[in-house]
């Protein structure tokens, strides 16, 4: 079963349990007002009991639909004790949320996703989609021309934040490696064996653009983190806060090809991507206690 199903499950059960105490209860009051009646005799109602089930011991029916409270009159006692009125049903508000690294992923490398025009609503290409995603960092102002026009051609470059992290990306899934998010723990990526519904992350990554002519690095549009040299200081916080999680940190230096040796032509396509290098250096937290040995 998923995870909304046992969800609903175990509401259905609760609302069941709820419905059941409230029965009984009720049952309880009405022998009690019999006995008045009839007798004479005052009977206290016990609100627990073996009569009255218990969320420790109470187990649900075999019917999936229980019926519902009668409507009867409330009478003093009832007023003290109130039955549990019927829980509203909640609207799912959970939906899929896809990064450009994610969704770039599904639709040229598993041909698994269609991307909609959000003004027209059909499908987009591969060409389309690939030109868009590069220019949703791009400054909206480059986009225009000197008669604020949208310009023809699209200016590409290969430190576009989304080429690097969907190389980085495309690494580890093409490894086996389930990928996510680690804003969480201060890190661009998490890797986990199967996913995070059955295990922790192993490792964090942390990317490292290194550009292979320093001159793109003064050209360029876009400020990459992690282009400079880091402190010590910020690399011991990062590396102990996952190793506190059993987490190994990994520095990934991703090798941005220079403009002088590759035409910006190739960004046209995915086929740039072969262009790019990936080098990884663990970092381990050295704790003297531990590793003497």
């Amino acid at each position: 079963m998923t995870s909304e199903e046992l969800t609903a499950k175990r509401r259905a059960e609760r609302q069941q349990f709820k419905q059941d105490r409230a029965k009984a209860i009720q049952a309880a009051f009405a022998e009690a007002e019999v006995a008045f009646e009839t007798e004479g005799r005052v009977v206290k109602v016990a609100l627990s009991g073996p009569s009255i089930p218990s969320a420790a011991t109470w187990k649900p029916s075999e019917s999936p639909n229980p019926p519902s409270i009668p409507n009867q009159s409330t009478t003093s006692q009832d007023a003290d004790h109130p039955v549990d009125e019927e829980e509203p049903s909640l609207e799912d508000m959970e939906h899929l949320q896809l990064t450009l690294a994610e969704a770039w992923f599904l639709l040229w490398t598993m041909d698994c996703l269609t991307i909609l025009d959000a003004q027209t609503l059909e499908p987009m290409s591969i060409q389309q989609i690939w030109s868009a995603f590069q220019s949703i960092h791009l400054n909206p102002m480059l986009l225009l021309d000197s008669k604020s026009q949208p310009s023809p051609k699209l200016q590409l470059h290969f430190d576009n934040p989304f080429l690097i992290h969907y190389v980085a990306y495309h690494h580890y899934r093409s490894l086996g490696w389930v990928v996510k998010g680690g804003i969480k723990f201060c890190v661009d990526y998490l890797l986990y064996k199967r996913g995070p519904v059955f295990s922790h992350a192993e490792f964090a990554i942390v990317l490292c653009p290194v550009y292979e002519d320093e001159d793109d690095k003064t050209t360029s549009p876009f400020e990459l983190q992690n282009t400079s040299p880091f402190s010590w200081s910020w690399l011991s916080t990062i590396n102990r806060v996952n190793a506190t999680l059993q987490k190994t940190l990994i520095l990934t230096y991703i090798t941005i090809p220079a403009k002088s040796r590759i035409s910006p032509d190739v960004l046209s396509s995915p086929a740039c991507l072969s262009y790019y290098s990936i080098q990884e250096v663990v970092i381990r937290r050295f704790i003297p206690a531990r590793m003497r040995d």
